[in-house]
């Protein structure tokens, strides 16, 4: 019968454990001394040795014939052991095994003595499943064991460990696994098994396991099942993510302000049944070896991509500023967030990628705007209004927006705009619905918000409006800012932005609130 690679090839001894010699080698003198502890504690994302390493260690421990804390793996323990057929080494699943009457059933087990070995192992698997009650149970037989008992506990989430739990066992930490030893690993399996396996669709599989072998081994025995010639290709196909020069003219259609491009690629991999998460994650990580290139200096250690798409991502951080990198990072995570929720991924997808796409509008012409309010009586009118409406706030010494001359070139935009309107959309639908397509620009404690729709500035009349724009604001940004609305639509025969201004101080409303 055909056995899966990744158990016929899961390490024996503690010398085949690869990338956690911090760990391997601490076990190893402690069983070599005999001193080893009565709770271990191994935790670590999955596929990392966790499981293994608690296996090795219990049948070194027991085994009669160990040599330099290495169990023999020939006598008969070794044996019945790796058969699961040995009653001195319980292995229990959590996750199917988390009440309190199993603890329970444990802790009576702990009152015989081992058959066969000089000392009992309870290996409890996911312990982190275990319900509030079975830890208490499990607390008090781990904290005054039997000498002749011993346990060795694994979790992938250890915050859900209690820290009663923790402190009484020697934890261990498992890293994630490097690139280049799951690549070497891959190479020795592939030839051991005959099976022909190129470089490049090594490195590959071993990014897209993100540091575990048992998905790495895994993805190997499926890319074996569709062809006997492994390679990039294939490993792409069978993992289902999308090709790596799909992925780039993606990026460069950003870029390039071509959201059609992008779109069309993306409909093309949504055709041939790649998947829109896996396709937002591979960006995410691609917009990432951006950022680190934009960094310059030494990142090569940092990068997570081939050797011959540097030039590419080279190509995209040189024509892309680090503020915009960013911005495009913070919006395809948003989108990855989103896509939990919302069964639509493809759409999420396609919108992230319009907006990262499109084009973004140009201050100058605001900020002029600005500056002729600045320079009108009429501010100063409107600054006094409001301190007096609300005299908690005349002990603040922020500058007011007349308080000095701005010039376009100060004024920046709002990265995390959306973000904000994300926000206020729970606060506010009906305002927010009228931010759809807008922008802000900052300088100082001037914050001036520019919409193409015209009914906005009528809703920011509303003081409840304006007071719940400004919170929210406050809250996603830290401080408070005076906020100015303006239409983008220009008018050739007057200013809107005065006119606008102007009407509302005819109607005794405020221009700028907080």
């Amino acid at each position: 019968m055909y056995k899966a690679l990744y158990r016929k090839w899961r390490p024996q001894t503690l010398d085949d454990v690869i990338s956690q010699p911090h760990i391997t080698s601490t076990l190893r003198n402690q069983v070599c001394s005999g001193k080893t502890a009565h709770a271990y504690l191994f935790t670590g994302s999955r596929g990392t040795g966790k499981t293994t390493c608690a296996r090795i260690l219990a049948k070194a421990m027991n085994c009669p014939d160990a040599k330099e804390g290495a169990p023999c793996l020939s006598c008969e323990i070794c044996r019945d052991a790796d058969k699961g057929t040995l009653s001195d080494i319980i292995e229990i699943d959590a996750a199917s095994n988390n009440s309190v009457e199993d603890i329970r059933d444990l802790r009576e087990g702990t009152v015989y003595m081992p058959e066969r070995c000089s000392c009992k192992v309870y290996i409890i698997d996911e312990v982190h499943m275990l319900s509030p009650s079975a830890w208490g149970a499990l607390l008090k037989v781990m904290e005054e064991p039997p000498a002749y008992v011993k346990f060795i506990l694994a979790t992938t989430e250890i915050h859900k460990v209690p820290a009663t739990i923790i402190s009484r066992c020697q934890r261990y930490d498992f890293r994630r696994i490097r690139t280049e030893d799951i690549a070497k690993r891959l190479s020795f399996i592939a030839q051991q098994e005959q099976l022909s396996l190129a470089e490049d669709a090594a490195r590959l599989i071993a990014k897209i396991s993100d540091g575990g072998m048992r998905d790495a081994i895994s993805l190997l025995d499926q890319c074996a099942a569709v062809s006997e010639e492994i390679t990039a290709a294939v490993v792409s196909e069978s993992a289902g993510v999308a090709g790596r020069g799909a992925l780039f003219e993606i990026l460069e259609a950003i870029a390039d302000g071509q959201a059609a491009d992008a779109l069309r690629v993306t409909g093309d991999l949504y055709s041939r049944s790649k998947d829109m998460t896996r396709l937002c994650e591979e960006l995410t990580d691609q917009l990432r070896n951006v950022m680190l290139l934009k960094l310059g200096g030494n990142q090569g250690d940092l990068l997570s991509c081939m050797p011959d798409e540097t030039e590419r991502l080279g190509a995209l951080a040189r024509k892309l500023p680090m503020e915009t990198i960013l911005s495009h990072l913070a919006a395809m995570q948003d989108c990855r967030e989103r896509m939990q929720r919302n069964p639509g991924k493809r759409v999420e997808l396609e919108m992230t990628l319009i907006a990262l796409a499109m084009p973004k509008p140009k201050p100058v012409q605001v900020v002029q705007a600005v500056q002729q309010v600045q320079a009108a009586p009429q501010a100063k009118v409107s600054v006094q209004q409001e301190q007096t409406a609300a005299p908690q706030t005349q002990g603040r010494t922020e500058a007011s927006p007349n308080a000095k001359k701005l010039r376009p070139e100060d004024f920046r935009p709002v990265e995390n705009w959306m973000d904000i309107l994300e926000e206020y959309r729970t606060v506010n639908p009906a305002v927010s619905g009228s931010l759809a397509e807008s922008a802000a620009f900052v300088n100082g404690n001037v914050m001036l918000i520019v919409t193409k729709n015209r009914f906005f500035l009528t809703l920011l009349k509303n003081r409840e409006n304006a007071q719940s724009l400004g919170d929210t604001v406050k809250r996603m940004l830290g401080r408070e800012y005076k906020i100015l609305g303006k239409c983008s639509e220009s008018d050739q025969k007057e200013n809107l932005a005065q006119n606008v201004i102007q009407k509302a101080i005819n109607s005794n409303i405020e221009t700028a609130v907080e």
